[in-house]
């Protein structure tokens, strides 16, 4: 079974700017320094496009985890798609989408993942999984989108 989530996320910085910042692997490490993680495959550095994919490594749940990401699509600056092609999940797909706002912007992450094990994931789904990725996505998206709190103008982004 297939669970979904979806985050919004109000910026002050203009669209194609924190489209940009959703793409750098550089800001994405920065972004997750809690969990350890980072890029050790494909892109590892600057702003990932269509076609290219990223090995992350990180810690979560205290387990040490791979997974391998591709940019399936992108359309330069109102959303790009990423989606799991090895890893923990049974699948995982993340849409991006990106507004304008007065003179800001929303970026609105739609997450889709299933997790691999049947009976036992499913109930892991339900009763912590959603949640702890949500709240990563949440984090993420505030780090990004604020850059006097901490995100913003990093390593990779224009």
């Amino acid at each position: 079974m297939t669970v979904s989530f979806v985050c919004r996320t109000e910026s002050v910085l203009p669209r194609k700017q924190l489209f940009d910042l959703a793409r750098s692997i550089d800001a994405h490490m920065d972004s997750q320094k809690g969990s350890g993680e980072r890029a050790v495959g494909g892109v590892r550095t600057g702003l990932i496009g269509e076609g290219q994919e990223v090995t992350w490594r990180a810690r979560h749940f205290g387990i040490p985890l791979t997974m391998t990401s591709r940019v399936t699509a992108v359309d330069f600056p109102g959303s790009f798609v990423d989606e799991q092609v090895r890893g923990p999940f049974k699948s995982f797909r993340h849409v991006h989408e990106f507004e304008s706002a007065g003179e800001g912007s929303i970026m609105t992450d739609r997450v889709e993942f299933a997790a691999p094990f049947g009976i036992l994931g499913r109930l892991a789904e339900r009763l912590f999984l959603r949640r702890y990725l949500q709240r990563l996505i949440a984090e993420r998206g505030r780090f990004l989108a604020h850059p006097s709190e901490g995100g913003g103008r990093r390593r990779g982004a224009h």
